[in-house]
């Protein structure tokens, strides 16, 4: 193996351990290896989309500022936080399987956020999918301003291609913790 898991931060390895232990896989360096291979593919495919739909990151995002977003937590769960209208906000949380102890994928409309969105803090929401999320590891906006309809449109494009990346990769850490 690699050593992926070693490189990490700490504060992503405690993650990777949580999440280890939670999906019921061994408890064990090779588990350990196949997850942050698994998390930097995750990571990598967030931060490709990014550049794919004209977006960039930032560290801050203000709760009342009109335009969407899109997140990613120290988990690996990715955010799709639609742009403010006077009804709230769609927000969808999606965790994308292997973890059990919190929701595959969640939706609400009418939410919305009750602080701002940090790098680095939990984001928290009023009447959202979710009462709160892991620690916010990528934050990203579009970099102009587009019209709600577009901005929805391109951030449930971005969500969807996101989704079905991820699912694939949790396919192969499947089939890897299963060759263990």
């Amino acid at each position: 193996m690699e050593n992926l898991f070693a490189s990490l931060p700490e504060e992503i390895k405690t993650h990777i351990e949580e999440i280890t232990k939670s999906s019921g896989f061994p408890d064990n360096e090779d588990s350990l290896e196949i997850m942050a291979k698994a998390w930097i593919e995750k990571r990598d495919a967030f931060l490709e989309q990014v550049n794919l739909f004209n977006m960039e990151e930032t560290n801050f995002y203000d709760k009342d500022s009109e335009q969407g977003l899109v997140v990613m937590t120290y988990s690996g769960s990715l955010l799709n936080i639609g742009p403010l209208t006077e009804n709230g906000r769609e927000i969808k949380y999606s965790s994308i399987g292997l973890r059990t102890d919190v929701p595959s994928i969640a939706k609400k409309d009418h939410a919305g956020l009750l602080s701002p969105i940090e790098l680095d803090k939990v984001a928290e929401f009023e009447n959202g999918p979710v009462k709160s999320t892991s620690r916010i590891l990528k934050i990203a906006v579009f970099k102009k301003l587009l019209a709600l309809p577009e901005q929805k449109t391109k951030l449930n494009e971005m969500t969807r291609i996101l989704e079905s990346k991820f699912i694939e990769v949790n396919k192969t850490v499947a089939l890897d913790i299963k060759n263990l």
